[in-house]
């Protein structure tokens, strides 16, 4: 009998939390013009996708078009898609599909303090060299330019002499175990 991990049997039984979309619109609105669009040609192929969602369409007259999502855990989301294309319109549909309908929250704050940390502040100058301080510069020393790797083209050029001394040397091997060969 095969045995199941614990992230397979989680990927086998996922439960979309998205229970019901509802979207309204008007049907004479420049407004709802994206929404049309979208009704039309991609509603379908989003019901065929995620068959477990229940979808509602209500046309309205001289409203704005809006979407609102109905979560497994009663929560309600409501949104305008008020001048929206249809793309939009689809990303949408899929973030709200996706999402698990609590309230999007701040995951990091910004904590003050009332006692500094004990390793001291941190400044751009902390492990600076200390006999900088009493310096001018512009300073000689410090402004000569030091050579150090070289430069990508000239490793271009030491690489293709490599190859070239590399292959004569192949070449020239060659030749000698044919002309042994031969004697």
């Amino acid at each position: 009998m095969p045995t199941t991990t614990a992230s397979a049997v989680t990927t086998i039984r996922y439960v979309c939390q998205l229970q019901r979309l509802t979207i309204k619109f008007c049907k004479n609105s420049q407004s709802s013009r994206g929404v049309r669009d979208y009704v039309e040609n991609g509603l379908l192929d989003f019901s065929r996708q995620n068959p477990g969602v229940a979808l509602y369409i209500k046309p309205r007259h001289h409203r704005s078009p809006v979407i609102t999502a109905d979560y497994l855990n009663g929560q309600t989301q409501w949104m305008s898609i008020r001048n929206f294309s249809s793309t939009e319109i689809q990303w949408w549909l899929e973030t709200l599909r996706t999402r698990s309908g609590y309230e999007l929250s701040q995951l990091i704050t910004n904590n003050n303090v009332l006692t500094p940390s004990v390793q001291g502040v941190w400044t751009p100058f902390l492990n600076r060299p200390t006999n900088l301080l009493g310096k001018r510069f512009p300073d000689e020393e410090r402004s000569a330019h030091k050579p150090g790797q070289p430069s990508a083209s000239q490793q271009l050029i030491d690489l293709m002499e490599k190859y070239k001394l590399s292959a004569k040397e192949a070449e020239e091997n060659t030749n000698i175990t044919t002309e042994e060969d031969k004697s």
